[in-house]
């Protein structure tokens, strides 16, 4: 059920020609009621914005954070594409509102897929009726299924809040160009706790940045990146840092997700720097190491080469002492103060051959600490991403 597990929402996917397997790729999340609803979005921060990203922030500025349904289409993503894509942009939202019965401001668009090439607008706005009427409250997993891309599966969560009666779900897609901040990705999240869009802008602020701000595959940062929450209220008012956390738990899950499921990937690595000056170097260390080629190619031939770790530390930029320096495998370490040390090699030999991957490198200096999601770098990766695919 996905988004449509809090009261009050509803859900549709279908096929409306835009992609020639014939699979889903059109989505739609609504209000049960069509009525607006207070909702927030954090978007790319790429300066070559994606007009329906330039789209659904001006509708949520209109409303003062209002939104009664999201519209979104896999197979393309309109970025790149002037005044049309704008225009096209609008029109998605035009549509979907008048079949809902809701104004055009308060609906909100999003679009993933090839860039630079024109939304094929006419195919998109001749199924929006047959969206609309396929919304039900079953309706989620097919409304998940329409927004993949190179996803390899649908990406859900439910989440409780706390132990009221409500709840958190959302869908995403996103398995490349996954890199700070966000990711090349789309979320929708609902729930029917009662909040205003001001609180939904904090939680769902603070929720992204210890999620899908801290992964990164290939370090390429997308046009079109975004994730918009909407609170029906359905179950009433709950505790704020309840709801702040089940928020921050669905964000959290669903870039596990992504990161499990990126592009070619054989391994997720759950990558942290600690010990460093603060937390901006380990930040800055633990980047420099998650868009390292050379790292990445060695975690998928499952190599625990420490060195090539300790040597992006050492060209971050950031305050550092070789002689300082540990790194753990799987909590077993494999140097320290700068050197290797005796361990268990069979252990590590292990860890390595694991789908998840936990690597610690502790630089020695202080208290900061940053960590990261990312993957290795496999053959597949480049195949998928050669010819604009």
């Amino acid at each position: 059920m996905s988004v449509t597990a809090p009261k009050g929402f509803v859900a549709s996917g279908i096929h409306c020609g835009i992609k020639p397997s014939g699979d889903l790729d059109l989505s739609l999340v609504a209000t049960e009621s069509g009525e607006p609803v207070a909702a927030a979005g954090v978007f790319t921060d790429n300066k070559m914005t994606a007009a329906p990203v330039l789209t659904s922030d001006d509708h949520l500025r209109r409303t003062l954070g209002h939104a009664s349904a999201v519209i979104l289409n896999s197979g393309n993503a309109n970025a790149a594409t002037g005044a049309q894509g704008r225009s096209d942009a609008q029109a998605m939202c035009r549509v979907t509102a008048q079949s809902l019965g809701s104004a055009t401001e308060d609906v909100l668009v999003c679009s993933t897929g090839l860039i630079g090439i024109p939304l094929p607008i006419d195919t998109i706005l001749s199924g929006i009726d047959d969206l609309v009427a396929a919304r039900s409250a079953d309706g989620g997993t097919d409304a998940a299924e329409a927004i993949r891309t190179t996803d390899t599966y649908r990406k859900e969560v439910v989440v409780p809040v706390g132990s009221t009666a409500a709840v958190v779900g959302g869908m995403a897609k996103g398995a490349a160009m996954l890199s700070p901040n966000m990711a090349t990705m789309l979320a929708v999240l609902t729930t029917d706790a009662d909040a205003t869009s001001v609180e939904l802008r904090q939680m769902l602020r603070a929720g992204v940045s210890n999620s899908f701000n801290i992964l990164m595959t290939d370090a390429c940062r997308s046009t079109n990146d975004t994730v918009i929450i909407l609170a029906s209220g359905k179950a009433g008012p709950v505790p704020k840092q309840d709801l702040a956390e089940a928020i921050g738990k669905a964000c959290a899950d669903l870039a596990y997700q992504m990161a499990f499921d990126a592009e070619g990937a054989t391994k997720v690595v759950k990558l942290t720097v600690t010990g460093a000056r603060n937390d901006e170097d380990a930040e800055a260390g633990a980047r420099a190491i998650a868009r390292s080629a050379l790292c990445k190619c060695s975690w998928f031939g499952q190599d625990p080469y420490w060195g090539r770790l300790a040597s992006e530390l050492g060209s971050a930029g950031i305050d550092f002492e070789q002689e300082r320096v540990a790194v753990s495998y799987g909590g077993i370490q494999v140097a320290g103060s700068g050197v290797s040390i005796a361990h268990d090699e069979q252990a590590v030999r292990a860890h390595m051959a694991q789908r998840r991957l936990v690597i610690e490198c502790d630089l020695g200096l202080g208290s900061g600490n940053f960590t990261v999601l990312t993957n290795d770098l496999t053959h597949e990766y480049i195949d998928e991403n050669t010819g604009g695919s």
